[in-house]
């Protein structure tokens, strides 16, 4: 039962469509009928701004963070991994904006952030570095994932190596057409960094 409800209290704080609530509020714009379409910082990034892009980033990252924490508030003896994963399904095809949402790579993020920072940290290196030199979002996101996933093996946790892959093959799902665009060259990239 503890996981139905806390499932679903995951799944309805992810479900928060930050870049909508963002561009409605401070910009008078629904982003999903800009840029990608999409509902994810990238997208923000490129339509509204840095500014924007920073508070979406932290809010979906936040989501999955809160998401994982709060079965310690209630000494819920439940694996926090596998409730996270309902924040990244909110996240993804959100409750509050048509079930079309973002691409589950900050929220995924923030899972780990709540769980293990230093590979949190590690992760938003690899990320970085892996965006400084290919300019592409997208291919950054896929390459820390599978970076995270080897690096997990150190920390010997079995379910957190499980949860990561599935979130690192779900963030490739979602990046399927990315990965087109990048084999065609047609895959924008960054200018801001």
């Amino acid at each position: 039962m503890e996981y139905v409800l806390f499932g679903l209290i995951a799944y309805v704080l992810g479900s928060i469509p930050s870049a909508l609530i963002v561009g409605k509020l401070g910009f008078k714009i629904d982003i999903r009928e800009h840029g990608s379409g999409n509902l994810g910082a990238t997208n923000t990034f490129r339509v509204l701004g840095k500014k924007a892009g920073i508070i979406v980033t932290l809010s979906d990252i936040l989501k999955g963070t809160i998401a994982v924490l709060i079965p310690l508030f209630f000494d819920a003896e439940i694996n926090r991994l596998i409730i996270g994963i309902f924040a990244v399904i909110g996240h993804t095809y959100p409750l509050f904006a048509k079930f079309k949402g973002g691409k589950a790579v900050a929220t995924s993020a923030g899972i780990i952030l709540g769980i293990n920072p230093l590979l949190f940290i590690i992760m938003v290196t690899t990320f970085l570095i892996t965006l400084y030199i290919s300019k592409y979002v997208s291919l950054s996101s896929m390459i820390t994932g599978v970076v995270t996933i080897l690096v997990s093996i150190f920390f010997k946790d079995i379910g957190l190596m499980i949860v990561i892959s599935i979130l690192t093959i779900f963030v490739f799902y979602r990046h399927r057409e990315n990965l087109k665009r990048i084999k065609n060259g047609t895959e924008p990239k960054i200018k801001w960094m």
